[in-house]
């Protein structure tokens, strides 16, 4: 499975690829149970499959919000998610002194959608010379992305992910500009759908993000119609107790039927429009 993140830059597969894993490491249990099943999902639909979870959660409302059950204890979980089952692993960085602790072992560098104007965090994580897949900014547009990547690729690192994650439509919904993903394609080497955040609805008097994972595969479909490579879904056994953005996680019931369906039309699209569309 860890060669998938060369088929997925040289555009060597059939479909889409899949970012997913649950929000953040919860438990050793939690986190190979998931990645297992997503693992056995993709192997059997023929999926290119990168794990991702977040070994903390710096950016949260609330002072009480779940952060992580420690840095290091997560990080060796997540290690040990791509020695023991092979699977090629993202987590987001936040500090430049993030990306010490993970160097040499990740095989994407995720950067948060808040930070994805913070110069000094992205060229030092593409200095590492794996892939940097920057979230889009709720705040930005997709031409604007175009600088992004020039940071990049001023390190001499030219493997770019952007993903899309809607924008701030008013100061509790987000709306996802379909626009966005050909307009990014011309900047980077794929353009992956956060079917999963794109859902969400922030700003909750409680502090605490809403979402509606109901919405998730149709915004995998219209993605895909329009261009994406890729699909970033996080999934967890039981969304409504997990600590961290349990409100639009898709079940991980719900997961297969729904990657075969997405599978069966990215099909169809390739047919009509071709695999480079």
């Amino acid at each position: 499975m860890i060669s998938s993140i060369q088929q997925i830059l040289a555009n060597d597969f059939d479909g889409f690829f899949l970012i997913s894993g649950p929000c953040a490491i919860e438990s050793e249990e939690i986190t190979f149970e998931t990645a297992q099943s997503i693992k056995n999902i993709c192997n059997y639909l023929e999926i290119p499959f990168v794990f991702k979870a977040s070994f903390k959660k710096a950016n949260r409302t609330k002072m009480s919000s779940f952060v992580s059950i420690g840095e290091d204890k997560a990080l060796k979980i997540l290690r040990g998610i791509k020695d023991e089952l092979d699977i090629a692993i993202t987590t987001d960085v936040h500090e430049c002194i993030d990306i010490e602790k993970i160097k040499g072992w990740l095989d994407i560098i995720q950067i948060p959608a808040f930070l994805s104007r913070q110069t000094e965090l992205i060229c030092a994580a593409a200095k590492v010379g794996v892939p940097v897949n920057i979230k889009k900014g709720q705040f930005m547009s997709a031409e604007s992305m175009s600088y992004a990547a020039e940071k990049v690729k001023s390190t001499g690192n030219n493997s770019i992910f952007f993903t899309e994650r809607g924008n701030s439509f008013g100061y509790q919904d987000l709306v996802v500009d379909f626009r966005n993903i050909p307009r990014m394609s011309d900047y980077c080497n794929a353009v992956i759908m956060d079917c999963t955040h794109s859902t969400q609805r922030p700003n909750n008097k409680n502090g605490v993000t809403g979402g509606n994972p109901d919405e998730v595969e149709n915004i995998a479909k219209a993605a895909l119609a329009v261009g994406a490579k890729g699909l970033f879904i996080e999934t967890h056994p039981s969304p409504s107790s997990a600590l961290s953005d349990g409100a639009n996680m898709l079940p991980l019931n719900k997961l297969e039927p729904m990657l075969a369906r997405l599978k069966r039309l990215s099909t169809k699209i390739d047919e009509i429009y071709g695999k480079n569309h």
